[in-house]
């Protein structure tokens, strides 16, 4: 039995959450909790398997909740977010201090969509609490969120040895989900300024929380980030995300690469998609591409690996005792797609090294 805690200020956010995941049979809502002082009490009382949390609330909010909790016992913890911007930011200050995911507020609302509403957060449940949280996690909640700093005052990346020559692929996919955006961030501020290679980000989110997503990486990396449109150019150091809801393909031109954001296939289980950004790199430049598969739930991006891998490219996967959600990784690494399986701390360095490969 999966036992939940709902923490939340509204009762009717309360009560519709704690309704859903009651119709599953292994799952029981053992309490539920008005403000984040309330909810960090009842962890300790009742020492719930996963916990959602609201971010807005009177006294402590979720945020100030979420940091006692990672440093006190942590344990798996799901944000309910609004989708808009103030909530995209704050929620991806959740997830760098701890959050494995985020659901939105939305989910309270009527809606024809109710059934595949309630499988989804049944599901995201089930799944973060079969995964133990991590040690980095703990650590990562022992301080501040990162705030954004200007280029001169940022870490030095670390640097691989110097490698001869011009890289071998010169284009970066990648494919992520669940747990996603503190991954994403470690590597890409790992980065160094003059990264040989261009990188293209499919990531799991809503519409409203890539922009900001986006814009918080490219203000801890030395390389430059943005939210991709159609017509970018995709260049060494640079990097753009998927706009949530939506895909990103790459056109090989005569001179150049540009990227294009479509809404076609239009029944794409996932928008954006890691099957149909990384199809379309092994499409437009083949055995120069390298596909990076990092947590998540599902195993969208195994066909797109697949195919990158016909035609001559390299693959890594997230290594299972640092993901979130081994989902996406393991299906990969399942079908032997996968030409290295790698630790977060290395996936930097890994990505620099496989470019020349």
């Amino acid at each position: 039995m999966i036992n939940v805690l709902v923490v939340d200020d509204s009762a009717f956010m309360r009560k519709a959450i704690s309704t859903m995941l009651d119709k599953d049979p292994e799952i029981k809502v053992v309490g539920m909790a008005r403000d984040g002082q309330e909810g960090l009490e009842l962890v300790r009382t009742l020492n719930p398997d996963v916990v959602t949390m609201d971010i807005e609330m009177p006294r402590m909010d979720g945020l100030t909740a979420l940091r006692h909790i990672m440093m006190e016992s942590p344990r798996p913890v799901i944000m309910v977010s609004s989708l808009t911007t103030e909530g995209a930011e704050a929620t991806l200050k959740a997830m760098e201090l701890g959050a494995v995911d985020f659901i939105p507020k939305q989910l309270s609302k009527v809606s024809l969509d109710i059934i595949k509403i309630e499988k989804d957060l049944i599901d995201r449940v089930k799944t973060v609490a079969t995964r133990r949280m991590r040690h980095f996690r703990a650590r990562a909640a022992a301080a501040p969120a990162a705030a954004p700093r200007p280029a001169a005052m940022r870490p030095a990346p670390r640097r691989m040895p110097p490698v001869g020559g011009r890289p071998v692929h010169d284009v970066v996919a990648i494919g992520v989900s669940t747990g996603g955006p503190p991954v994403v961030q470690k590597i890409l501020s790992s980065l160094p300024e003059d990264f040989p290679a261009g990188i293209v980000i499919a990531q799991h989110m809503p519409a409203a929380f890539t922009g900001p997503f986006a814009k918080r990486l490219d203000s801890v990396s030395r390389i430059s980030v943005k939210e991709a449109e159609s017509g970018d150019i995709l260049k060494p150091g640079h990097a753009f995300v998927a706009p949530g809801g939506r895909h990103i393909v790459l056109d090989q031109k005569i001179s150049r690469i540009e990227v294009v954001v479509t809404d076609e296939p239009r029944d794409a289980l996932y928008k954006p998609s890691a099957n149909v950004l990384i199809g379309s790199v092994a499409a437009a430049v083949g055995k120069r591409g390298l596909g990076v598969i990092l947590t998540g739930m599902g195993s969208d991006g195994c066909e797109g690996i697949r195919q990158l891998k016909e035609r001559g490219g390299r693959a890594l996967a997230q290594s299972d005792s640092t993901c979130v959600v081994y989902g996406m990784p393991k299906a990969i690494v399942d079908e032997n797609l996968a030409d290295e399986i790698v630790d977060l701390d290395d996936m930097a360095d890994s990505i620099l090294a496989n470019l020349y490969k």
